[in-house]
């Protein structure tokens, strides 16, 4: 096998990869193999048919598509190895040449990782980021907790008001007649909590227990079901159960209950210091994204269309592994949402293209200060990876293969680089 790379513009290169005729051989007569038993041919039982009579029969381009496709993935794996060039896309194959008793040709066109002109990347000036935790926010975090643990208790001696939790049935109409969809019967709704059209839920504060009251709306120009779109609606609706929240008291008691603490000073003070050092992870992080940010800004590159397509495929794969760890389908997900594969794709793109970016530049800034990763850092990014699959370190490593190694430690590079350029930056 032999590759031949010609390089093109907007850092995109085409591979014209050669296998020889006896490795297209060897492939055309996996493909006969794979597919005599059906093929018929009058006079012969399926299977047993030459394949010598078939290719006269059906001429000698009816195994080429099965060989090449054995072929490509191969050939182009072993092209990768030998070509040297760092290629950031997805390969666009095109073949140029299959006939029996010659070299196998294709091409693949591929986009190369860009060159970066890189920007001021020490000394980057930020703005400063407060970490201070008030008494407000501890307030605000225990107020959660205490809504967490608040009791649905049910009221039957006034009207509904904002926040109660109510349970009504309803009918609504347009020109005085019902419509479809529009009627419901025992349904849970939260005052206040939006799941009605805009109007609805606030005409039901007021609302007696068992007294049936009217509610005027104008459905949206957006909404969904066409014949409703800017219609004018009467709800007819009967409140039958008022709920509110009753909030668990703000002492020692409440304090033991959902802490390990006693008191409830001491869980305050234990509150105030997860906040503290969650505020300060937060302005870590947010740190960094402002600096490399800065630097993107003031640094060159040219993203090639074929690298930005592959991270966007990328993003929307981890998406679809993130959410079918929780039981839902990629294609459920979009049944339930009205998205699509395309629409998912356009919506990400913004956010490939940063995260090419600071990639490049963070890579270009380990280049320029000669950032690497030492075996120490292996070693510890080995245990961590030991520790999230709970395995042995040394099963780790057996399992890795040598692309992932080199990988690893161009990431621990990457976020080497990043440490760099917070620490050198400088708050406004």
């Amino acid at each position: 096998m032999s590759v031949q790379v010609e390089k093109l513009e907007n850092s995109m290169a085409k591979l014209t990869i050669e296998v020889s005729a006896e490795e297209l051989e060897k492939a055309l007569e996996n493909a006969f193999q794979k597919n005599k038993n059906k093929i018929s041919i009058p006079g012969f039982r399926k299977g047993k048919v030459p394949r010598q009579m078939i290719e006269k029969m059906y001429g000698p381009a009816i195994f080429y598509e099965d060989a090449a496709n054995e072929l490509i993935p191969t050939a182009y794996e072993k092209a990768l190895d030998e070509c040297e060039e760092d290629i950031v896309s997805s390969p666009e194959i095109d073949v140029t040449q299959i006939e029996k008793g010659k070299p196998f040709i294709f091409t693949a066109t591929v986009a190369l990782k860009p060159e970066v002109k890189l920007g001021k990347y020490k000394g980057v000036k930020i703005d400063k980021i407060d970490t201070e935790v008030t008494d407000e926010d501890v307030e605000a975090e225990i107020n959660k907790e205490r809504e967490n643990n608040a009791r649905n208790i049910e009221v039957t001696d006034r009207a509904v008001k904002d926040g109660d939790m109510t349970v009504i049935d309803f009918e609504g109409f347009v020109d005085g007649v019902a419509f479809d969809g529009g009627k419901g019967e025992n349904y849970p709704l939260t005052i206040g909590s939006g799941a009605f059209i805009p109007g609805f839920e606030e005409q039901l504060v007021g609302a007696q227990i068992g007294k049936e009251v009217e509610v005027n709306v104008t459905f949206p120009e957006d909404y969904q079901a066409e014949d409703l779109k800017g219609k004018a609606a009467v709800f007819k609706c009967t409140v039958k159960e008022i709920k509110e929240k009753e909030l668990p008291a703000l002492d020692d008691e409440f304090a033991s209950e959902v802490s390990e603490f006693e008191t409830l000073a001491e869980y305050k003070a234990d509150v105030k210091a997860k906040l503290t050092e969650k505020k300060e992870k937060d302005a870590r992080d947010a740190r960094e994204a402002a600096v490399i940010e800065a630097i993107v800004k003031d640094s060159e590159m040219e993203i090639p269309e074929p690298m930005l397509t592959t991270q966007q495929r990328q993003m929307v794969d981890e998406f679809a592994q993130r959410i079918q760890m929780q039981g839902l389908s990629i294609d459920q997900y979009f049944q339930f949402t009205g998205s699509t594969y395309d629409k998912m794709i356009e919506q990400v793109k913004p956010q490939a293209e940063k995260r090419i970016k600071s990639r490049l530049v963070l890579e270009a800034i380990a280049k320029a200060e000669k950032i690497e990763a030492t075996e120490e850092d292996y070693e510890e990014e080995l245990k961590s990876m030991a520790e999230a699959y709970q395995m042995e370190v040394d099963k780790v490593k057996e399992l890795l293969p040598e692309k992932s190694v080199s990988q690893i430690k161009q990431d621990i590079a990457v976020r080497k680089a990043a440490e760099f350029a917070v620490e050198n930056a400088k708050e406004k």
